[in-house]
């Protein structure tokens, strides 16, 4: 399960004093201050990781605290500085401060480092207050400060692909059938509560990233149903597989359904309306196969399919259709515009 909104709380370390000292040794009876500086504590620093693809580890482990500095010592050592802490976080990561709701940086390529709460600076030891007027210094500076924030983290899915559709229009049992996701899947709505990833592989070494949307709802624009924790998660794919339940068991019509689906993805964002689309009329296997071609057709034509754009029809439960699924997806990934991909 895709965990895609996370609480941490971060320290970073604080300096290391510097400290106050004179050199002493039998023959040198005034041998001046030599006092060191302290070191840097530890930045916090966030990493972008593209093996994770959940924030789910911070659920357990929601405090990351970095170590302060060392202190200086005499002969004018310099305190050592503390390590960094590298937090990995999954790539598509958004955090802001969970206090100001400030902005703080969106995490999208694998390796990017982003300083989150930095050490506090090491202070001077008395070597450092020394002049040609006053030899004998006895003044030192403390080290710095540790920073404490909170972060949210908001997971925004990077995948290739992300089914979108009604409540139970088939799109978890189509993303088990097509990836090696294990997706729940139910004969009610609003089975899946979270986004889902699957990874889907084909012939020749391809692979795309699909993403289960949870079911969209009329009014998801307007947030009804979670509207805006779900359609966030569109916003990054390539493409849009729009899947439509052929056969609803409600009583609803296919038609009025990828309807009030396509109004939702306008209402709330303009450009996730024009990504590449392809529609795929599922759960076929429930038509009589003397029914199938011409409930096809009717629904390509209550749509506004043109006489070259045929639809794809599949069955998870059967398999049909879902090799061409697959490749049709891919293609339109890479930008190869094939028969049943159109914009909306």
């Amino acid at each position: 399960m895709l965990v895609d909104e996370a609480i941490i709380h971060v320290r970073s370390g604080c300096g290391g004093n510097g400290v106050v000292a004179f050199r002493r040794e039998k023959s040198i009876q005034k041998g001046g201050p030599d006092g060191g500086d302290g070191g840097r504590g530890g930045h916090v620093i966030l990493v972008g990781d593209g093996h994770l693809d959940t924030l789910v580890e911070f659920q357990h482990r929601p405090h990351h605290f970095a170590k302060d500095g060392e202190k200086g010592s005499k002969k004018k050592c310099h305190g050592s500085d503390a390590p960094d802490l590298l937090v990995k976080v999954p790539l598509g990561s958004i955090v802001h401060d969970l206090e100001s709701g400030e902005f703080v940086a969106d995490i999208i390529e694998d390796g990017q480092q982003v300083i989150v709460a930095e050490g506090g600076k090491g202070g001077w030891g008395n070597d450092r207050f020394k002049t040609a007027t006053h030899q004998a210094p006895t003044e030192c500076t403390p080290g710095g400060d540790a920073v404490v924030r909170s972060l949210r983290i908001e997971l925004k899915l990077i995948a290739d692909i992300g089914f979108v559709g009604l409540p139970n229009a088939g799109k978890s049992t189509l993303l088990g059938a097509t990836s090696r996701a294990n997706a729940k899947v139910g004969d009610y709505p609003f089975t899946t509560r979270k986004p889902q990833l699957g990874i889907a592989e084909l012939p020749g070494d391809r692979r795309i990233v699909l993403a289960d949307i949870p079911g969209l709802i009329e009014g998801a624009s307007d947030g009804a149903g979670l509207g805006h924790d779900f359609l966030r998660h569109i916003e990054r794919t390539k493409g849009i597989v729009h899947v439509v339940d052929i056969a609803p068991l409600d009583g609803s019509k296919p038609a009025d359904n990828y309807r009030t689906i396509r109004g939702e993805l306008h209402a709330f964002s303009p450009a996730l309306a024009e990504k590449p689309e392809l529609v795929v009329f599922s759960k076929i296997d429930l038509v009589e196969e003397s029914e199938r071609a011409k409930r096809v057709r009717r629904l390509a034509t209550e749509i506004g399919l043109g006489k070259d754009e045929a639809p794809l029809v599949i069955s998870a439960a059967t398999g049909e259709g879902m090799r061409e699924l697959l490749e049709r997806a891919y293609a339109m990934v890479k930008g190869e515009v094939m028969p049943t991909e159109w914009r909306r």
